[in-house]
């Protein structure tokens, strides 16, 4: 899945807004994001709860790489989410920043899961969609980072 956004901020300040784990919380629907090793940097592991009524999945990332205020890359280690990930940040003209965000998910259910993903690829693509959306509207406003 990619996403891409244009955020109307600098590219330092929507970087550290993206990083500011916890605060992930507050723009990714029915999740909660903590830092549980690490202070959120290289080798650092993050994990992001979604529940939504009785369904919980838990997300384990391990940060690989951080390179501020342009790259943050992970790999997610969960036992259904598994695959890299990255979020760039390029800086535009007028103080404006294009986010980019990647997840190549390894699908889990061998077969069932590849017969699955068809249904599922609108409404994750859209949720992913979103958040992103979310996530620029509230640095625009100054409500991230915190």
């Amino acid at each position: 899945m990619t996403a891409t956004v244009i955020v109307n901020a600098p590219v330092e300040r929507v970087f550290a807004a993206f990083i500011d784990w916890p605060s992930q919380s507050e723009w990714i629907p029915f999740t909660t994001v903590r830092v549980v090793e690490g202070d959120g940097g290289e080798g650092s592991l993050v994990e992001a709860v979604t529940a939504l009524g009785p369904a919980v999945l838990r997300d384990e990332l391990r940060v690989v790489r951080v390179d501020a205020p342009y790259e943050v890359r992970v790999v997610h280690e969960g036992k259904v989410l598994r695959g890299p990930g990255s979020m760039r940040c390029t800086p535009m003209t007028g103080g404006r920043t294009q986010v980019v965000m990647h997840e190549w998910l390894h699908l889990p259910g061998g077969a069932v899961g590849k017969l699955a993903w068809p249904v599922l690829w609108p409404g994750s693509k859209l949720s992913f969609m979103g958040a992103l959306k979310r996530f620029g509207r509230m640095v625009e406003q100054g409500r991230l980072p915190a």
